[in-house]
């Protein structure tokens, strides 16, 4: 049998995860290393491969059967086409991510409701400024538009209804519904839903068809009073159209946890606007992460052993 590659490091790993692991693969040597040079070592027994394989050594990894990558988002294809071509399943983690990035889109939207953000800079220079009331607003009765409706939009639409809000969704497949998003469509209707969102929300991955989703015209069709809020991937908007959009007041504001270039340029003119509320690419950050990740693995392993189909198999050619 070959080996699994748990690539990350030992020190992280609680000792009940490699007995279950080695009590589901008994026979299948377990290699836990993220040193590349003992992975390059190896490359040609590893049939299983989980978390951090680096991306240089894949198009090599011939014995390779099954990826489960620590992440959701596989748009690190699009920068290896070859990869997608491989005969190797990928599945990702998908699902571990919905409880904190929601909880991160719901923050956002509080924080430029309740004026928090200016409150924070204000705080930071000792002044004691009072909101006006026109400077407040309340999330109840406001619509979000939500682009990407897998768990973490799933997750984000309960929120937002528990919170009164009227979720209207956008997705790839707008047949499927969901309880607590009111009206569904499909991507060629954006341009109809826009105009209609105080909260613009997006938690899709990155592909061809994804890329600069939203762009100059976009961004023309949405309320001037509207908060764009993306969780997904920066390359999904247009940036220098978003800066454009945000310092000719066409928008009232961005949360913004990704962007095309990160780190984030330190010229980029959003770190100065006072409407932009930047996290730097960790709203999925949680302490329960490897818990939820090794739930996801360990079930996809007994999976593997027993010749069922995997959970959260990714298309390697769509790049989702």
């Amino acid at each position: 049998m070959g080996t699994i590659l748990l690539a990350m490091g030992p020190e992280s790993l609680d000792k009940s995860y490699i007995d279950a692991i080695r009590a589901l693969a008994p026979d299948m040597p377990l290699l836990i290393t993220q040193d590349h040079d003992e992975i390059a070592a190896a490359l040609d027994d590893i049939e299983i491969a989980v978390a951090s394989f680096p991306r240089d050594l894949l198009p090599k990894a011939h014995r390779l059967r099954w990826y489960q990558q620590w992440g959701a988002g596989a748009d690190w294809l699009l920068r290896q086409p070859e990869v997608a071509e491989m005969d190797f399943i990928l599945t990702n983690t998908s699902g571990v991510h919905a409880i904190p990035i929601s909880e991160h889109i719901v923050a956002f939207m509080l924080a430029f409701t309740r004026n928090l953000h200016q409150a924070i800079r204000a705080q930071a220079k000792h002044q004691w400024h009072r909101m006006a009331r026109e400077e407040m607003d309340e999330l109840a009765g406001k619509t979000m538009v939500l682009v990407g409706v897998g768990a973490i939009g799933e997750r984000t639409a309960s929120l937002a209804q528990a919170l009164g809000m009227r979720v209207l969704g956008v997705r790839r497949h707008p047949e499927v519904g969901h309880p607590a998003i009111a009206a569904m469509y499909g991507a060629d209707r954006l341009m109809t839903v826009l105009p209609l969102a105080d909260f613009l929300v997006l938690t899709i991955p990155l592909t061809l068809e994804t890329r600069h989703m939203i762009g100059e015209a976009e961004l023309h069709a949405m309320k001037r009073s509207a908060i764009i809020i993306n969780v997904g991937r920066g390359g999904t908007i247009d940036e220098q159209a978003l800066i454009r959009a945000l310092q000719e007041g066409r928008i009232a504001g961005a949360g913004l946890d990704v962007f095309e270039r990160e780190p984030l340029p330190a010229d980029s003119p959003l770190w100065d606007m006072p409407n932009v509320i930047i996290t730097s690419h960790y709203s999925g950050r949680t302490p329960r992460y490897l818990e939820r990740g090794m739930e996801i693995f360990l079930d996809n392993l007994r999976r593997y052993r027993a010749g069922e189909p995997l959970r959260n198999v990714v298309d390697k050619r769509l790049g989702y």
